[in-house]
């Protein structure tokens, strides 16, 4: 199970965001964002980041559903993908 903490941190890791932008917006340190990424990995049996982010959401289907509808049905919160017509 997941710590607040840890979810939060891979809630800002699904949503595109370096190592060092989670510690500014959470106002951690790196090694404390690391911390809770490497720790969020091993819970979930993870290879990586990103095998971590899959397998939280297969497992918990309305994760991000929240954030999903505040940004118009789009996870780019940061507007960095392609604008599409």
């Amino acid at each position: 199970m997941l710590t607040s903490k840890e979810l939060e941190v891979l809630s800002l890791v699904a949503l595109g965001y370096s190592d060092k932008e989670i510690g500014y917006i959470l106002k951690i340190s790196y090694g404390t964002v690391r911390n809770h990424i490497d720790k969020s990995i091993l819970k979930l049996c993870a290879q990586n980041r990103v095998h971590a982010v899959m397998i939280y959401k297969f497992s918990h289907k309305d994760w991000l559903e929240d954030i999903y509808e505040k940004n118009n049905n789009s996870l780019d919160c940061r507007n960095i993908l392609p604008y599409r017509l």
